[in-house]
């Protein structure tokens, strides 16, 4: 059994940064890929990175530049890193977790795909 546990949100400012973690517990598989997903009120859950077992990492055209995706070296604890944020990041994050690998069309489509998912953390970013 996998459990994700996200943590770090919170309301910054536009321009400001935070860090999301994803604490992750029990076996997913010796191929693996983690990914970090936001849903707005209204509107539908988007991926915004995805980093790979083997460590690719892939990234929304709307975060990229401004979002790092990283894990530590066991693979317990998977971050978000984001910075310069916008009020349209604000969202509820989602750290999830699927066996084999991951594309860069897993972040665009690949929602369906992850069988784990955390209880989510809410970010805020005010104008």
């Amino acid at each position: 059994q996998v459990q994700l546990v996200e943590s770090g949100g919170g309301s910054v400012q536009a321009g400001g940064s935070l860090r999301l973690s994803c604490a992750v517990s029990g076996y997913i598989g010796s191929t693996y890929c983690m990914g970090w997903f936001r849903q707005a009120p209204g509107k539908e859950r988007e991926g915004v990175a995805t980093i790979s077992s083997g460590s690719d990492r892939y990234y929304a055209d709307s975060v990229k530049g401004r979002f790092t995706i990283s894990r530590d070296n066991t693979g317990n604890t998977v971050y978000l890193q984001m910075n310069s944020l916008k009020p349209e990041d604000s969202a509820m994050y989602y750290c999830a977790a699927k066996r084999f690998g991951c594309t860069a069309r897993t972040v665009v489509t690949g929602a369906a795909d992850f069988g784990y998912w955390g209880q989510g953390t809410q970010v805020t970013v005010s104008s």
